[in-house]
């Protein structure tokens, strides 16, 4: 949380990044969620700016029906990190990787600015894309690097433990030259509901912290229970 007092440190936004990355990564992640049966519901619908009885969604609705999450993994401190033990808060959930230079950092400064606005932290679960690359060493070091070591978890595992995850949020993980092409892995946000449920995604080029910070606060008021 941050200190009273304490300024919020500046956060990059999409215009310190090359602008080809954001398009390449922003059409990784549109392409494979929409392969994956997830992709984003229409404007004005389900869609970026739908309206709910608590306001507007900043963000993409997700479709409905989609089950709530429930994944265990262990985290860079090899504690057990369970997402049905944070049910009745909403979470953020982000898909990284530890020695990623431009997208991953984007997206957990976007992070931590949002957690900066609200004035306090939320549970926030980044999930490696990278089991071969990704440590617990490096997972510190990410989070260090990031300031973020006591607001996130970084989730690691085998490629088998953590593809069920990926599956069930339409990921595509990043690819070494091992496994073939190297490729960019999906670059996505998605926040939980207090009942575990993906009710609201980001691609990179949509997520701010304003965006996330509003709904965030936005499934809050809901109550506890509430789906739509």
């Amino acid at each position: 949380m941050l200190a009273p007092g304490r300024e919020p440190s500046p956060v990059p936004t999409l215009r310190t990044v090359n602008p080809r990355l954001v398009v390449a990564v922003a059409l990784v992640t549109a392409v494979t969620m929409f392969a994956a049966g997830v992709a984003l519901a229409p404007r004005g619908t389900d869609g970026a700016g739908a309206t709910t009885a608590q306001g507007t969604i900043a963000g993409a609705l997700r479709p409905p029906g989609i089950p709530p999450a429930d994944f265990a993994l262990r985290d860079q401190d090899g504690e057990r990190v369970s997402v049905a033990d944070l049910r009745g808060q909403v979470t953020v959930v982000t898909f990284l990787y530890t020695t990623c230079e431009d997208a991953c950092p984007l997206v957990a400064q976007q992070i931590r600015g949002a957690l900066d606005l609200l004035g306090r932290d939320v549970p926030v679960l980044a999930v490696s894309v990278d089991p071969a690359g990704d440590t617990q060493r490096s997972a510190r070091s990410f989070l260090l690097d990031q300031r973020l070591p006591d607001r996130m978890d970084f989730l690691l595992g085998s490629s088998e433990e953590l593809r069920p995850v990926w599956d069930d949020f339409g990921i595509q993980p990043q690819a070494t030259r091992e496994d073939g092409p190297q490729s960019d892995h999906s670059v996505s946000v998605v926040l939980l509901d207090r009942d575990g449920v993906q009710r609201i995604g980001y691609p990179i080029n949509g997520l701010t912290p304003d965006a996330l910070a509003s709904d965030i606060a936005l499934l809050e008021s809901e109550g506890e229970g509430t789906r739509r």
